[in-house]
């Protein structure tokens, strides 16, 4: 699949695949920052990108993450397919949950992203299931 894609400052990488096994593409941060214990920063990933119709990307923390004090504020990111403009550029929504300030490096990898196909569905909806209740969070047990 091709994937259009505009850096908003060329002097970091491209998004790129770290191993021959990885999943998802690391991004990078545009700017230095600094992150408030308790505060969400809107961290700028340097890349837009024009996807395939019917496909959306999806982000999400890199796993090291949170050895920084940091968590995606919304928990995944999705970038639809028509967020494809000129000017829209990617951010990752930080949150902050340590004690301590966090800097942020320009060029520090944060979050990873994968485009993956979207299929549309069709809701049909129903007053009453015929199947039996599971039960709910943990209802099967510790072991």
């Amino acid at each position: 699949m091709k994937v259009k894609i505009k850096l908003f400052d060329s002097s970091l990488p491209m998004p790129e695949y770290k191993t021959s096994g990885a999943a998802a593409l690391d991004l990078y941060s545009r700017l230095d920052l600094e992150i408030s214990p308790g505060e969400v920063a809107y961290v700028p990933l340097n890349i837009a990108l024009q996807i395939p119709e019917d496909y959306f990307v999806l982000m999400s923390a890199r796993s090291s993450l949170q050895k920084k004090g940091l968590m995606m504020a919304n928990g995944i990111g999705i970038g639809d397919y028509d967020y494809r403009g000129d000017g829209d550029e990617y951010k990752a929504a930080l949150y902050n949950f340590g004690k301590e300030k966090v800097q942020i490096e320009k060029g520090e990898r944060l979050v990873q992203m994968i485009i993956l196909p979207r299929e549309k569905i069709e809701l049909e909806k129903l007053e009453t299931f015929t199947t039996i209740n599971r039960g709910g969070f943990g209802s099967t047990g510790r072991k």
